[in-house]
């Protein structure tokens, strides 16, 4: 009968942290893949970490969920990408971007410029550089999303941040 109360109990808590890792990042995910592909598929590829979240929430490090389910995300969103033909570029997200004079023209010529660059630049990097600025990762998140050690993720930001502003440079100068 003790098994019985540990196994009910055990598996209380486990829905109990489960609700709560939706709650607090369900958000977060949707944007991340809004942000990368067809909005339209946002909350079901959410939905689809979720569950790989549930099915292994053995192995979620309690100290970095959101990491881990970034890290499972992109995993994800690689197998759907697969599955796609022609998936269109995600677009820069209207919070957070940089205001050009507000200007509607020139807003659009700089966005349409930076996606450019960022375009430019090696997937590796351009996945760094989105879960820098979007995601608002750095440090041991970054870390534990690419699967690097912690001076590995500062390193790869920083030359994924030269690359972009080399890739910038050259979008500029001519």
């Amino acid at each position: 009968m003790a098994d019985g109360a540990d196994a009910a109990s055990g598996n209380a808590d486990d829905l109990a942290w489960f609700t709560e890792v939706v709650r607090e990042h369900s958000t977060a995910l949707v944007r991340y893949f809004a942000r990368r592909g067809p909005r339209q598929d946002a909350e079901d590829l959410a939905a689809d970490v979720f569950a790989t979240a549930w099915r292994r929430r053995d192995d979620v490090p309690r100290h970095a969920v959101l990491p881990w389910l970034y890290r499972t995300a992109g995993f994800t969103l690689a197998n759907h990408r697969r599955k796609l033909v022609d998936l269109p570029v995600g677009e820069v997200p209207d919070a957070g971007t940089v205001r050009v004079a507000d200007d509607p023209e020139l807003s659009a010529l700089f966005d349409a410029e930076l996606r450019g660059a960022l375009a430019s630049v090696g997937e590796r990097d351009r996945r760094i550089l989105l879960l820098h600025a979007w995601e608002g990762l750095d440090g041991d998140e970054l870390a534990v999303v690419l699967g690097i050690s912690r001076s590995g993720a500062d390193a790869a930001l920083s030359r994924a941040r030269k690359r972009l502003r080399d890739a910038w440079g050259e979008r500029l100068s001519f």
